[in-house]
């Protein structure tokens, strides 16, 4: 059985976890708001989402940093599960980028 995670480790985690569900919901309030039309909203949403990623990645870095110094950190569900939303927000984030720039490409041939 592992060990718990110390209270800095679950606040880092639990950092990753926010920040990045943060940053796909804007990424996803960005590609409705170029759905309808409206990029300046959409670009705002995406320079949030941006933001919310620097912060997961500050979260990241510190785990990281501490494992490098010799605090290892027991792996746990909630950890695996902090950096598969992490991966799979930063993938998400690219693809609504590339999504915001063919609706305002369309939009311009209209």
């Amino acid at each position: 059985m592992t060990e718990p995670l110390n209270q800095e480790q679950l606040e880092a985690v639990m950092g990753l976890i926010v920040n990045a569900g943060n940053a796909k919901s804007d990424a996803m309030e960005a590609i409705q708001a170029a759905k309808k039309g409206d990029f300046e909203q959409a670009h705002e949403k995406l320079k949030a989402a941006e933001q919310a990623l620097v912060e997961a990645h500050h979260s990241q870095t510190s785990l990281l940093t501490d494992e490098a110094s010799g605090k290892p950190m027991n792996i746990t569900l909630l950890t695996v599960h902090s950096q598969d939303h992490l991966m799979t927000s930063i993938t998400f984030n690219d693809l609504a980028k590339e999504v915001v720039e063919i609706y305002e490409r369309l939009a311009a041939d209209e």
